[in-house]
């Protein structure tokens, strides 16, 4: 598998995501303005990806695999981010720091997925 700077990219982001959130799972007993910042970070850079795709796959770049599995996984990852601030923002305990530092590892593995069906 090739991995590109987008793969790379979002890979430190969602490290840096899940640090904040942890951290502040410690410090805070409740959702910190950081920690939903980080988790917003994460999915405005999963727009900018999906919008890269886009062009990627106008200009002529084809998928190694299946094109519904692919935009798939970039819907899913969309809404898994979205949801965890929307958790956060409900639920105002210490535990939604912890909520919102699951969706860097989970989106992590979908960037891991998302690059092995686009280069094989």
């Amino acid at each position: 598998m090739a991995a590109d700077g987008w793969f790379w990219a979002g890979t430190a982001l969602c490290a840096v995501s899940l640090l904040i959130c942890v951290v502040m799972t410690f410090l805070r007993t409740f959702p910190d303005d950081l920690s939903i910042l980080s988790v917003a970070a994460v999915e405005l850079f999963l727009v900018v990806y999906g919008v890269g795709a886009i062009f990627r796959q106008a200009g002529g770049e084809p998928l190694q695999g299946e094109l519904w599995e692919f935009w798939g996984y970039v819907l899913t990852a969309l809404v898994v981010s979205l949801v965890a601030v929307v958790w956060a923002v409900t639920d105002k305990t210490r535990w939604s720091n912890l909520v919102m530092a699951a969706v860097g590892p989970t989106i992590f593995v979908m960037l891991y997925r998302l690059q092995v069906i686009w280069f094989g």
